[in-house]
């Protein structure tokens, strides 16, 4: 009776341990062969290898002078300030532009819940 017991214990606990150590080693095998921190493939000694040096060219000359910009003088950001009751539409409005250039102009502005006396960049 006392052999049977046995063979059950090892039929319910040592038949899966055995397939998960052996899962888990062939694993560890394949991480091994797909593991990239190493750049060089493993020679054997009997291979040599050969060094190549390549200079890095300098780059051509031109003889065309570099192009300038004209720059214009920064326009004045103007702001509205928030008043009780105002949405973004009727900023916009008063403005004579779009709601969403309001919000490309102030993509921090959240268009829903405008607080009185936040200010608003207009065009």
């Amino acid at each position: 009776m006392a052999r049977r017991g046995a063979r059950a214990w090892l039929a319910r606990f040592a038949a899966p341990a055995a397939f998960l150590l052996a899962a888990t080693v062939a694993v560890l095998i394949v991480r091994a062969g797909l593991r990239s921190d190493d750049p060089a493939p493993r020679r054997s000694a009997r291979e040599t290898t050969t060094t190549t040096r390549t200079t890095a060219r300098p780059p051509p000359a031109t003889t065309t002078r570099p192009r300038t910009t004209a720059t214009r003088p920064a326009t004045p950001q103007r702001f509205y300030v928030v008043e009780s009751g105002d949405t973004l539409a009727t900023i916009a409005d008063e403005y004579d532009t779009t709601v969403e250039r309001l919000l490309e102009l102030n993509p921090d502005a959240d268009p829903v819940a405008l607080s009185i006396g936040q200010r608003v960049r207009v065009p």
